[in-house]
């Protein structure tokens, strides 16, 4: 066992700066790829000033400090921690305190309600927020901070098919989800695609699909040729940016995939919008 011990300050810290960043600059990886697509879009098309404005907006966000988005969504915090470090029990006790101290001086829209059914009053400081821990091999910790707001989380989807399914059917599960739900995911998205698993779980593959850069690798060849099919078809459907029409209604689809029981196949999509809002942080 290794000697090296995670404390609740440090990932408290690095929550607030991850919020104070992500909240107002947009993703780099992110960026290139709508910086990318403006390249390729049809002149004074619909497309073309559709991406002009969400850089522009971008630009504007970044040279005077504030939000990407009014909606600066609910906070998720995953922590990945090697097997050889030590984790104290409270590992989390100072990220609601990060959280609240980073949207009041962000001055950030605070969007959490106190309970979903009985109590929809406002928190008034944004916190909860949805924290998990994931334990990986190695002496290695790092954060993730993802903000993510209302529209491109109430596009998705967790759909239990039967094995029998198989790719053609998630698939469908993709292109349907798309199709009724993109355009007010505010397009272009990064589309996050959860496999296998069980009911509760597919839809964390999801959400931590939508963590890797764009244009990093997949996990395998398969992957990458399956990643790079539904980018295509999600594209042809011709939704695009702002729902206006055109291309790209999606600038990357990213799968993680896990076992699962013989008799399921779990599938889930949770989308990223044209704000995509996270960060990466290396701790130890």
């Amino acid at each position: 066992m290794g000697t090296d011990t995670l404390n609740a300050e440090a990932v408290a810290a690095a929550v607030y700066d991850a919020i104070r960043k992500s909240a107002t600059i947009l993703r780099p990886d992110f960026r290139r790829a709508i910086e990318e697509a403006r390249a390729r879009a049809e002149p004074a098309s619909r497309a073309e000033g559709v991406l002009d404005r969400i850089l522009e907006n971008a630009d504007i966000a970044a040279s005077d400090n504030v939000p990407i988005c009014q909606d600066t969504g609910s906070v998720w915090v995953c922590l990945e921690v090697g097997e050889e470090l030590a984790v104290p029990g409270n590992i989390f006790g100072g990220v609601n305190d990060a959280v609240a101290r980073a949207y009041t001086d962000g001055r950030l829209r605070m969007s959490l309600v106190r309970d979903a059914l009985f109590d929809r009053a406002n928190t008034g400081d944004n916190t909860p927020a949805f924290c998990e821990l994931k334990l990986v091999p190695g002496a290695r910790a790092t954060l993730h901070v993802l903000l993510k707001g209302g529209g491109s989380d109430n596009a998705s989807r967790v759909v239990m098919l039967p094995p029998g399914a198989g790719a053609a059917g998630v698939r469908e599960v993709v292109l349907d989800c798309v199709r009724e739900k993109a355009a007010n995911a505010c397009p272009p998205l990064v589309i996050g695609l959860g496999v296998g698993a069980t009911f509760d779980k597919v839809a964390g593959l999801a959400k931590h699909a939508l963590l890797r850069e764009v244009g990093g690798p997949a996990a395998s060849a398969e992957a990458a040729a399956f990643e790079a099919e539904l980018l295509a078809e999600v594209n042809a459907l011709g939704i695009g940016p702002g729902a206006l029409g055109g291309a790209p209604t999606a600038v990357a689809v990213h799968l993680e995939v896990a076992p699962c029981h013989i008799a399921a196949l779990p599938v889930a999509v949770n989308m990223g919008c044209c704000a995509m809002r996270s960060a990466s942080v290396r701790l130890v």
